[in-house]
């Protein structure tokens, strides 16, 4: 049994945050319909790198998905989906604002539809509000969020965070206010609306930022890999050319560092005394820890830190994740059989003890399950499909 079984979701939603909210339904145990134009379906199918054909961008949020092809354009594409509205739990989109009100599928009306609806909006900016129809992708919601300016080395640019995170952090919310929503149903009996916004995720991630600009006037920026709080907490060059991260600036943590490091003397240095005094000489110290690392590899460093119950990590390589054998035990990377090749893949990241979440299929083809799905949902015939298809509707 999975948690979520029987559920019935619509995902007509595009790129990552949408469709990574909706995988994670589907992950879960939802029966996840993935509405896609006819032909080569939603425009990311098309990046690459490809594998047996299909975008590998697209393969990795598009997992455990049914796929019903229609035209959104037609007037009879249109009813199948007012139809398949009025049948599902959940519809999750991410159009630009205004556009399901052009389809005549605004809140109001999918709500008139199927009054139990729960209808999640996925946008840049929010449903309303002077910046609503603006057009925004990652990059954007990370420029105006400040999360760039507060990315990458004190002295150079503002940089990009390494992943698409605003749109995975606005899929993880949209999935946590679906449930929500689901849970508040079952005492309503009646659906609701969910908006989440790519800028408003990125900003919530901000940590201490805007009280410190609001409160004191001070503005929070880049500071490379040093931690901002305390110190010695940074990312050091080890002899070996490689990197080791390591956490060891409070005032428990730092006398491990100076066991693992073999040097006591920098115990009685009274700038390095206490956290604030260590954080204010910050350069000193992380100096010292700094030229000891240049004097050992990599591993060894992680080896005397973790004698010393020092938090750390070699900086890994991606061909060295893709092997780690704690993600292989806990299921995080996992291999989906697809077109006689096993697709190497993010795995489930949440793990429940009796209703576990599970990958059941891979990405479906462009209209893979057009029969299927309006056979089982609106109990359609073989006949009826076909002159959808030959209308063009589908």
């Amino acid at each position: 049994m999975t948690s979520l079984a029987g559920l019935r979701v619509l995902d007509l939603s595009r790129f990552i945050a949408g469709p990574y909210c909706a995988m994670m339904l589907g992950d879960m145990g939802a029966e996840v319909v993935k509405i896609e134009p006819p032909g080569e379906g939603e425009y990311a199918r098309r990046a690459t790198p490809a594998v047996d054909g299909q975008s590998l961008y697209t393969f990795i949020v598009n997992r455990n998905k049914k796929s019903l092809a229609i035209d959104l354009r037609s007037a009879a594409g249109l009813q199948v989906l007012r139809e398949l509205i009025a049948h599902a739990d959940v519809l999750v989109e991410n159009f630009r604002p205004g556009t399901m009100e052009k389809m005549g599928l605004g809140w109001d009306a999918v709500h008139a539809l199927n009054p139990r609806l729960v209808m999640a909006r996925i946008s840049g900016f929010g449903q309303d509000g002077p910046l609503a129809t603006k057009q925004c992708f990652d990059g954007v919601a990370q420029a105006m969020s400040g999360l760039m300016d507060m990315t990458g080395q004190e002295d150079g640019p503002p940089t990009m965070i390494g992943s698409f995170m605003c749109d995975y952090t606005t899929g993880m919310y949209t999935a946590l206010g679906i449930l929500s929503a689901l849970h508040a149903r079952h005492a309503t009996g009646e659906g609701q609306l969910v908006d989440v916004s790519l800028l408003e995720s990125a900003t919530s991630m901000l940590m201490t930022a805007i009280p410190q600009q609001k409160l004191f006037g001070t503005t929070m920026t880049r500071v490379g890999s040093r931690d901002r709080f305390v110190a010695p907490s940074n990312t050091f060059r080890t002899g070996d050319g490689r990197h080791v991260l390591m956490v060891g600036g409070d005032d428990n943590m730092f006398p491990r560092v100076v066991r693992a490091m073999r040097q006591p003397a920098l115990l009685d240095d009274p700038r390095f005394a206490t956290m604030a005094s260590r954080l204010e000489h910050r350069d000193a110290v992380e100096g010292a820890v700094a030229a000891w690392m240049l004097s050992h590899e990599a591993d060894g460093i992680v080896a005397l830190l973790e004698a010393e119950g020092v938090p750390c990590a070699k900086v890994a390589t991606i061909d060295e994740v893709v092997e780690n054998p704690q993600l292989r035990h806990r299921g995080a990377i996992a291999d989906i059989p697809f077109g006689g090749v096993n697709v190497p893949v993010q795995g489930v990241t949440i793990h429940l003890s009796a209703t576990p979440l599970a990958i059941e299929r891979a990405m479906p083809a462009v209209g893979e399950h057009n029969a299927e799905v309006l056979q089982q949902w609106l109990g359609m015939g073989a006949e009826q499909v076909a002159a959808l298809e030959a209308a063009g509707a589908l």
